[in-house]
């Protein structure tokens, strides 16, 4: 049997890789929630309707592939920013059991609006941490795989 000594869970608490990225994931995800709030946006919402900002609309697979959320997933995440009219949900012209997503105009303004929202804060980020390009460039790599 494994050593399940505290000082095991003492060593996972400050080696786990996941433990760590999960817990940073979620500071994260607050400080992009608070700061989006008066949008009416979540963080998610931003990289969402980020992701649709592409010359053509693109396909909800392509979209799902990019945010690493399931089709099921993004469908059910697309809705209330739809109802808003920040996007628009169309069929694929070249498959016609494909989706395309689009942004809308109010869409567009909304997320111009968000945009200098997401550069001040990645400022002040910034600025806490030792090297973040570094870290982007170690996230980006792990996400490669």
């Amino acid at each position: 049997m494994a050593d399940l000594s505290f000082d095991t869970t003492l060593h996972v608490r400050d080696h786990c890789l996941c433990l760590h990225a999960q817990r940073a994931a979620r500071a994260l995800a607050r400080c992009f929630d608070d700061a989006f709030r008066p949008l009416g946006l979540t963080n998610g919402q931003f990289s969402l309707l980020m992701s649709l900002n592409r010359p053509e609309p693109p396909s909800l697979g392509s979209v799902a592939s990019l945010l690493a959320m399931d089709r099921t997933t993004l469908t059910a995440a697309l809705k209330p920013l739809a109802r808003r009219g920040l996007l628009k949900v169309t069929v694929d012209q070249e498959d016609r059991r494909g989706r395309r997503l689009a942004l809308t105009a109010k869409g567009r303004k909304l997320l111009a609006r968000a945009v200098p929202i997401w550069r001040a804060k990645h400022a002040e980020l910034d600025t806490q941490l030792e090297d973040p390009e570094s870290l982007r460039q170690g996230l980006r790599a792990l996400t490669a795989t």
